[in-house]
């Protein structure tokens, strides 16, 4: 996720800035910028890349010295990342300069009213269009503060913007709306960042907004309101841990502070699919209705935990749009030679867009004139370029190398493919596809309520430190989950796991079972009830021959109880969307295992982020 910083005091800006950007790298990032108010001028600089290569191009070509700046590392999201769709943004006549976190919903509207204005937009951002309505509000008189409000007013999505105005040099002004930001609280001088990181070596005290409050900085002091214009106040607080542990929000591991983070990257991984119609509107995909009309046959090829998504998603995709759906290891997909035809959909899934194996399967597939489509979260990358269409699951950057809302949000992602195909294909009725994006709006909450159990499960964790093996059972969209905690336990906590299809028992694996081995069960929900009752059949099974039987089970299922040593909760939801509630417990489980065992839980040995070699 983008990292934004803002100053204004008795310092050099740029050197604040600069440094603040630093603290924010961690995120994850792929271009940086800086804007500095120069005696009724903007003095600015931006480049893709990493931040030493804006500060080499500073180096060459000296910016002003100014006590009042932002910078912004940026994660691609709309455009890519090149110099020119780096921030911060400037409008038409470069007075005003913003940088931007999080997606603009309505900004393709918005863009064509300033063009049709005669606006010239110089990149392919969402960001400009913001940067452009700011200067129009100060242009017509309204000081920066008033018009960050009622540009707030006009724009829907989610949304961090930060601004300065070149006449206006004391003041920097910044929104939020469901996205990070935070002020820090100094003497004589103030600070806004996306995280406490930005700023923590000059302040430990910190103001903490509410959801759609504009915040005013200045030597003297910070002013917070509503988009309406009516004051209102932050929530003060000190800041107590070191630096280290801000860059992670408090947690001690990038990878749980993302686990926490899931519920905000499921809602932005669906910000903007739905139009005012109630149509789904899939903004990045290329291929057109009729080519999707014409496809017979899908193909996903994925590896690790995106292939386990992939599994997820042949269920959906089959029982919604009636198509038949192959699942493949990219490892293995060219290899088989492979059946392809012009009616043939390839779909690969790949966090970082640079996977050697599924790049190398789709370009297998794009020679023998399938279709592909990338699901991918990082804009710009190879496999969405060489794709005819990606759907970005916008979680932001993914730092633990086990990922986490990185599978939840292609999850989502393969949710809405299947939806969309089933509006295109006609193979469900607009108030079905509805009633699933309506459940799929409340996976946020229903996350957050697992989350709210990690102390339990923790604890249960620490129970297993000197488990040398753990089995994991599920049936239909459960069974998926299991090979993913299965996975999560074999990169972290380096023991043998292994996930089952429960029905597979009783053909060999039922062997391994013997007395005190955990066996963690996903339960169907009781709405599936030939599939719950089989389940429970194969957890009695296990049980019997002295396994520890720790269940997942839906909340109020009373069926279960005889049967599980330990019970989870999970709140209810449909069968195909309970791998979205189901995996949380078992990222916990993994992530506090290893770490009572001692292990580095972001950089698991033999292990990297993104396999680029075959």
């Amino acid at each position: 996720m983008c990292g934004i910083v803002g100053y204004v005091g008795p310092k050099q800006a740029q050197g604040v800035v600069l440094e603040g950007l630093r603290r924010l790298e961690y995120r994850g990032y792929d271009s940086a910028g800086i804007a500095l108010v120069d005696g009724g001028a903007i003095a600015s600089d931006k480049r893709a890349g990493k931040l030493v290569n804006l500060e080499k191009a500073i180096d060459e070509a000296p910016l002003p010295q100014s006590t009042t700046g932002i910078g912004h590392t940026r994660w691609a999201t709309h455009g890519a990342p090149n110099d020119r769709n780096a921030h911060p943004h400037l409008g038409r006549e470069r007075r005003v300069a913003l940088v931007h976190n999080g997606i603009i919903e309505n900004f393709a509207r918005l863009r064509a009213e300033l063009e049709a204005q005669g606006h010239e937009m110089l990149s392919e951002t969402d960001t400009e269009i913001a940067a452009h309505l700011l200067e129009l509000e100060v242009d017509a008189g309204a000081d920066l503060t008033v018009a960050m409000q009622r540009v707030c007013s006009r724009l829907e999505g989610a949304f961090t913007l930060v601004a300065i105005d070149a006449q206006d040099p004391d003041r920097v002004v910044a929104a939020r709306r469901n996205s990070p930001l935070v002020v820090g609280l100094g003497e004589g001088e103030n600070f806004l960042g996306s995280d406490v990181a930005a700023f923590i070596e000059h302040t430990r005290e910190a103001l903490e907004l509410g959801q759609d409050q504009v915040v005013t900085i200045t030597r003297e002091g910070v002013a917070v309101s509503g988009f309406d214009g009516v004051p209102a106040e932050g929530h003060r607080y000190h800041v107590d841990w070191d630096l280290t542990a801000a860059e992670k929000d408090g947690h001690d591991w990038f990878m749980r502070k993302e686990i926490y983070e899931q519920p905000r990257a499921v809602a932005n991984s669906l910000l903007g699919r739905r139009a005012a119609d109630g149509q789904l509107h899939l903004d990045e995909m290329r291929l057109s209705d009729q080519d999707l009309r014409d496809i017979d046959k899908i193909i996903i090829i994925a590896a690790g935990t995106s292939f386990y998504a992939g599994m997820v998603a042949k269920y959906a995709i089959e029982h919604w749009c009636r198509i038949p759906v192959e699942v493949e290891l990219a490892s293995e997909f060219r290899y088989r030679d492979p059946i392809l035809k012009h009616s043939t959909l390839v779909v690969a899934i790949s966090q970082s867009g640079e996977t050697a194996d599924t790049l190398q399967a789709i370009r297998h597939a794009r020679v023998q004139k399938s279709k592909v489509l990338a699901i991918c979260n990082t804009n710009g990358s190879t496999i969405p370029r060489e794709s005819d269409g990606v759907i970005y699951t916008h979680a932001g950057p993914e730092i633990g190398v086990a990922s986490t809302k990185g599978f939840l949000t292609q999850l989502v992602a393969c949710y809405l493919l299947a939806l969309y195909l089933a509006q295109v294909k006609g193979t469900r009725f607009g108030d079905e596809i509805a009633q699933v994006m309506d459940q799929l709006d409340k996976m946020p909450a229903h996350i957050r309520a697992v989350l709210d159990q990690a102390e339990e499960i923790y604890a249960l964790a620490r129970e297993h430190v000197d488990s040398r093996s753990v089995l994991f059972l599920g049936r239909h969209a459960g069974y998926p989950v299991a090979l993913e905690g299965a996975l999560k336990l074999k990169e972290l906590a380096y023991i043998h796991a292994e996930g089952f299809a429960a029905g597979e028992l009783k053909h060999g694996p039922i062997a391994l079972i013997e007395d005190g081995l955990p066996v963690l069960c996903v339960v169907p929900p009781r709405g599936r009830d030939f599939l719950h009752d089989k389940m429970v059949s194969g957890i009695q099974e296990v049980r019997a021959r002295g396994a520890r039987t720790i269940c997942l089970a839906e909340e109020g299922d009373t069926s279960i109880e005889p049967y599980a040593d330990v019970l989870i909760p999970l709140p209810s939801v449909p069968v195909l969307l309970q791998p979205m509630v189901a995996v949380v417990p078992l990222q916990l489980f993994a992530c506090e295992l290893a770490t009572a065992m001692g292990h580095d839980v972001d950089q698991p040995r033999n292990l990297a982020k993104s396999v680029t070699v075959e």
